[in-house]
């Protein structure tokens, strides 16, 4: 399961290689639990994500989505591409 701590500007970088990485090793699950900082970054890191996890013929679930990166997708409408399945 992925776990990061930031879904920032600054760290979206890193936090999509990481989740590629994981992706491309079957991870399906991705829990933000640990997430201390999130902006409108974070709601492209999810949809990025899903899409690379999409292409290889899976799903992702999203666990302990901050608030603030919840808020933010609805706002942008694409909540429910990060809801949980």
């Amino acid at each position: 399961m992925l776990t990061i701590d930031a879904m920032t500007f600054d760290s979206a970088r890193l936090a999509l290689a990481k989740g590629e990485a994981a992706i491309g090793l079957g991870e399906t699950v991705f829990d933000l639990a640990g997430v201390k900082s999130a902006d409108s970054s974070g709601v492209a890191l999810l949809l990025a994500w899903q899409r690379r996890a999409l292409s290889a013929g899976h799903r992702l679930t999203f666990i302990n989505v901050p608030d603030n990166v919840r808020k933010l997708a609805a706002l942008y409408g694409v909540d429910t591409l990060v809801a949980p399945a």
